[in-house]
């Protein structure tokens, strides 16, 4: 008797739900038959990249023929300098997320435990099932992750602790120092994953340093990426930082060409346009500002955030305003897979586009 697909795969896939990402604005004109569309889905840089990236990435087209460095020397080596620690305690990512997998393919075996905040980023919960990991799930306190609850969840069979910071996809931050006693207080036979995908839209107060662990030899992965603030979400990179035993063993797993030479040669440019990273922060704080009193103004709940996008609660279900909203060429995130059936998150974007999503909003809920 042939045995079927399924039962050759990993018994781990039956629970896997496929990451549903937001929907490109090709697609939804395509669908909808429509022009001009806004995405304020996906929580990019309105603005685009930085000028110093594009140049980058025309001048490094004429050796796309050529593989890219599998070892990405001059990024890792940028990133170096630019966080003070040494290259060999950086490594590189398809985007943040191939490193969120590393991490579980590295770390985690059935028996074994992953600790993590309820309606954080989905990944973490995808990555604990891949593995067959048992799932420690912690709820939100005032929507953001309830640190001692998580330090208190930890036992003897948990080996990896995730921590989102800014949360996604509330946009709410834990305070810096509660974030730096947290790391310091969990037990030092595990791997903390810090994810500060939205770190740089933290004002600088409210940035923890958990580099500073990181150099004193803690057991802490922390991530960032190009695909937000610096305006390089189509070319998917991103990076750890991390002591260089942990650093060494993810590079063990890591495909050898796992990052684009034109990833590379973007983001070491981007890296040093600080003006670009100044501007993409005053947008957005402009923006937030702007689209929270609109929505609030609309009778929408609107959960405070740190990052680039808002969690709106709309009253009814974000499904069908979603789609009303699709059809007048505004694409938000509905939340419903993160438990907020009624919730929007709704992405900052330029001036133009944030006044044209708050007017849709007020045509589909009648304000």
């Amino acid at each position: 008797m042939t045995r079927r697909l399924e039962d050759l795969a990993s018994p781990f896939l039956g629970g896997l739900i496929p990451y549903a990402p937001g929907k490109p604005i090709e697609e939804v004109e395509r669908e909808f038959g429509i022009r001009n569309s806004v995405k304020v889905a996906s929580n990019e840089n309105p603005l685009g990249p930085s000028p110093l990236a594009v140049a980058a990435l025309r001048e490094a087209l004429t050796g796309v023929h050529r593989y890219p460095d599998g070892g990405g020397h001059a990024l890792r080596h940028a990133l170096g300098k630019h966080w003070g620690v040494s290259p060999e305690m950086v490594v590189l990512g398809n985007g943040s997320n191939e490193l969120l997998e590393l991490v579980g393919r590295c770390f985690l075996v059935p028996g074994d435990e992953a600790v993590y905040a309820a309606q954080s980023f989905v990944v973490y919960d995808m990555v604990a099932q891949m593995t067959g990991a048992a799932k420690v799930v912690i709820p939100l306190r005032d929507l953001t992750p309830d640190l001692e609850a998580m330090r208190r969840a930890v036992t003897s069979r948990s080996k990896v602790v995730f921590l989102a910071n800014p949360n996604n996809p509330t946009g709410t931050a834990v305070p810096p120092g509660a974030v730096e006693a947290f790391l310091e207080g969990l037990p030092a036979d595990l791997v903390a994953v810090l994810d500060e995908a939205y770190y740089e839209y933290l004002a600088p107060d409210r940035r923890p340093d958990a580099l500073r662990l990181v150099r004193g030899g803690r057991r802490i992965l922390v991530l960032r990426t190009f695909s937000k603030i610096y305006g390089l979400a189509g070319l998917r990179i991103g990076y750890g930082i991390g002591p260089a035993d942990l650093v060494a063993l993810l590079n063990r797993l890591r495909a050898p060409f796992n990052t684009s030479s034109l990833a590379q040669a973007a983001a070491t440019a981007a890296l040093q346009d600080d003006t670009h990273v100044a501007s993409t922060r005053a947008v957005t704080e402009a923006g937030r500002k702007y689209l929270t009193a609109q929505c609030r103004a609309l009778g929408c709940g609107v959960v405070p955030s740190e990052a680039n996008f808002l969690l709106v609660d709309v009253g009814r279900p974000g499904a069908a305003v979603t789609e009303a909203l699709l059809r007048q060429g505004v694409i938000v995130r509905p939340m419903g897979g993160y438990g907020f059936p009624n919730h929007l998150r709704i992405s900052v974007g330029t001036g133009p586009e944030n006044e044209r999503c708050i007017a849709a909003l007020r045509s589909v809920l009648g304000g």
